[in-house]
């Protein structure tokens, strides 16, 4: 899964979610394509737990670049599953996908940033019994 060196993409250890390691710069068009492979093994395997590891990567999306991704093309491109849990994590200084995550959210996805590994994986095994 997921060809570019800078990202991969595979289901966890215990297969209760789906990871998705990025490293680099990311913008909207990237993290569509990879969001969309990610959805597509989660459909496949009756997933909709994802974890995004950013911790190795930078948005450096412009702000009404991010707004229009939340707001249009998440909301119309096929491909994009509803009802995923999404916790991103990230560096614990790292605030550039701080905004990415308010207007995801106002848009209606479940999305959450989350600054350590642990609290990441907790938000998204909550309520899944046999954690």
């Amino acid at each position: 899964m997921g060809n570019d060196i800078s990202y991969k993409i595979f289901l966890s250890e215990d297969g209760k979610y789906i990871v998705a390691k990025h490293c680099g710069q990311l913008n909207s068009k990237l993290i569509m394509e990879r969001t969309l492979e990610a959805h597509a093994l989660g459909e496949r395997l009756g997933i909709k737990r994802h974890l995004m590891d950013v911790t190795e990567a930078t948005n450096t999306e412009p702000i009404i670049d991010t707004y229009k991704f939340a707001h249009k093309d998440v909301r119309r491109t096929p491909g994009i599953s509803t009802g995923v849990r999404v916790a991103v994590l990230v560096r614990p200084e790292d605030h550039s996908h701080d905004f990415a995550e308010t207007v995801t959210r106002n848009a209606g996805q479940n999305i959450t940033i989350f600054r350590d590994r642990e609290s990441a994986i907790d938000h998204l095994l909550k309520d899944i019994p046999d954690k």
